[in-house]
């Protein structure tokens, strides 16, 4: 599952995936709550007060493909700078098995898209390439990320399904 570690990253900086809870995430399939772009991602409530204001995410291929490459691209603006201290919340599911549920450092984790702390304000744009390995188990993956500043403000929080 090598390429769980740059897709989270990703998406706890732009999205957040959810792969599977024993139910839909209740933002799944509400397309008010869609993340603009090509993608799986839902806003796990109105953005509006999100630090982050995606502008977009795209994936490529959308849905991703096992033994393909996936190129990932967002933009964003950032209300304010993301600082040293910020934290992700990370759920990766397969089926109703958890593989991953982690609190990490958001700094710690961003070196994997290619960015450092501290995030400054303004607009972030990003591409960023990975392996899907062909051995990938099928089946319904759900991630949800839910990203906070130093202050515990959110800066964004995201859910998906994916099906392998």
């Amino acid at each position: 599952m090598k390429f769980l570690t740059p897709l989270a990253c990703l998406f706890t900086l732009t999205t957040s995936f959810s792969f599977e809870l024993s139910q839909k995430p209740l933002s799944v399939g509400n397309e008010d709550l869609k993340v603009p772009g090509e993608n799986p991602l839902y806003f796990c409530a109105d953005p509006k007060d999100y630090i982050l204001d995606i502008r977009y995410a795209n994936l490529d291929p959308n849905p991703p493909k096992t033994g393909q490459k996936l190129t990932i691209s967002a933009s964003g603006v950032l209300s304010k700078e993301i600082k040293e201290d910020s934290k992700v919340q990370l759920q990766v599911k397969y089926g109703l098995i958890t593989l991953i549920k982690q609190n990490a450092d958001l700094c710690d984790q961003i070196g994997n898209v290619d960015l450092e702390c501290p995030l400054p304000k303004g607009v972030m744009t990003l591409t960023k390439e990975v392996d899907i390995p062909k051995e990938v188990p099928k089946g319904k993956y759900t991630v949800s990320a839910n990203v906070l500043d130093e202050n515990g403000d959110v800066v964004t929080c995201l859910e998906a399904v994916v099906y392998f």
